[in-house]
């Protein structure tokens, strides 16, 4: 059944190359030999998926928007569907950019769906080096580079030291190279009311930070040339810790029930509830809990990989170009200027002020750019007066730096679903983590087949 789905899902996009194929490449742009990147951005250019945007959004597309003096911008500001964009890449009617999850991007470049952007970097003078190496590869495909890519936001590990001093754990016992040490301080904070969990040691984050676990144990969910490898050893090690981690703590169903229980973004949230005593969390959520920094006493270790180092996984959105682009030229300048040093400062001025006006703190932006995430650094954020919040910013800082790619793939979207199934069938022992992960690597390969034609 999995296979099938997966098969499916893979076939709609290979529906919306041979309905763009049909209508001919003549018009309109026609496909990468005929993009111009070079041409001066003129006329009126669309985009899509660039939704709901907030202080830092705005303050990047004001910026943008004077980069392309006379350029009429029109916007979609809806999220991106993929099923959607199917259908509008089968019609032809299709915005210039498109902004979605790195994850899609491989899946349109096996089918010449979107343009590759070599030539737009060269010709804006933009090199590889704007980006973070991990963030770069995972729109990276057959030498080509498909989208400009934002944000980064890397995990790590917050500790919440209010439940760890209780229990007699110090940060040094919160080390995911050292499972026998980790579970053992899991057990010390790992509370239960009867069979339910009321505090857990440890949050690993199994569902929504699956990708960190596989790249600290050395594995991966696509090779160099993009095919599954969801069955490599190493993602078998990673699932095998994550289920001793859950089951010493209830078991994946009372773990999923309690955790879906938390108040994440909330007064009630479980670090101000004690309801967890460390969890892996990306670098945007501290900007979550500082309104509740005076109930709380934090720190943060990074999450370490089997070797012992501190890694953290790659993970963020993108802008592309599909290939019936009408305007290119401006699409690629538009998506370039969203990225650039002087938009990422304007985006922290905007954050900067949103802070003081709610005396929160300032927890940097992390931009998929190492120069841009230096700059904001060094001028706005500085010391806040809460030790513990200033440390777990400084942690955050000092790994992003540390990412790893699980591999990029045409299958892309097709292989989460397949590792999320695995892990699910994992983590509930139905199936052991070898099984469910041979089971998964099959159907995604019927998927990656579908996309790439064999």
């Amino acid at each position: 059944m999995r296979k099938r789905r997966a098969a499916f899902v893979a076939a709609g996009v290979a529906a919306a190359l041979a309905a763009t194929t049909a209508c001919g490449s003549g018009s309109d742009n026609g496909g990468s030999d005929a993009a111009n990147f070079e041409a001066k951005p003129s006329g009126t250019m669309s985009y899509w998926g660039f939704d709901n945007p907030d202080d830092v959004g705005q303050a990047r597309l004001d910026h943008a928007a004077k980069q392309l003096d006379g350029v009429t911008i029109e916007s979609d500001q809806t999220g991106f569907d993929a099923q959607k964009f199917t259908t509008r890449l089968a019609s032809g009617n299709v915005p210039d950019v498109v902004q979605m999850d790195r994850e899609l991007v491989l899946t349109y470049a096996a089918q010449n769906l979107i343009l590759p952007l070599d030539t737009c970097l060269s010709a804006n003078k933009v090199g590889k080096d704007r980006w973070y190496p991990s963030v770069v590869d995972s729109v990276t495909y057959k030498d080509q580079i498909w989208a400009v890519p934002q944000f980064y936001q890397p995990p790590a590990i917050i500790l919440n030291k209010t439940v760890m001093d209780a229990a007699g754990v110090q940060d040094t016992d919160i080390d995911t190279s050292n499972p026998d040490k980790l579970l053992a301080a899991i057990g010390k904070m790992y509370k239960a009311n009867g069979d339910v969990p009321s505090t857990l040691g440890f949050n690993p984050q199994a569902i929504g930070q699956t990708n960190l676990w596989l790249v600290g144990m050395g594995g991966r969910l696509a090779d160099e040339n993009g095919q599954p490898a969801l069955d490599d050893p190493n993602n078998v090690a990673a699932l095998e810790l994550l289920k001793k981690i859950v089951d010493a703590q209830g078991g994946f169903a009372k773990y999923k029930s309690f955790t879906d229980s938390f108040d994440m973004f909330g007064e009630k949230n479980q670090f101000v509830q004690n309801q967890v005593g460390a969890e892996v969390d990306a670098q945007w959520y501290p900007n979550v809990l500082s309104p509740y920094k005076d109930k709380i006493k934090l720190a943060a270790v990074p999450f370490r990989g089997k070797d012992g180092n501190p890694v953290t996984a790659s993970s963020g959105t993108s802008f592309v170009v599909p290939a019936k682009a009408k305007n290119p030229a401006a699409a690629c300048r538009w998506a370039l200027a969203l990225t650039e040093d002087g938009s990422w400062t304007a985006a922290a001025e905007a954050r900067a002020a949103t802070v003081k006006q709610k005396n929160s703190i300032d927890t940097g932006l992390f931009t998929g750019s190492p120069v841009a995430d230096k700059a904001i650094r060094e001028q706005f954020v500085k010391p806040s007066g809460n030790a513990g919040f200033d440390q777990v910013i400084s942690t955050y800082y000092d790994i992003v730096d540390k990412g790893k790619s699980v591999g990029a793939s045409p299958a892309g979207q097709q292989i989460k679903q397949e590792l999320l199934n695995a892990l699910t069938a994992a983590l509930l022992g139905s199936k052991t983590a070898q099984q469910a992960l041979a089971d998964a690597q099959a159907a995604s390969m019927d998927a990656y087949k579908t996309v790439t034609g064999g």
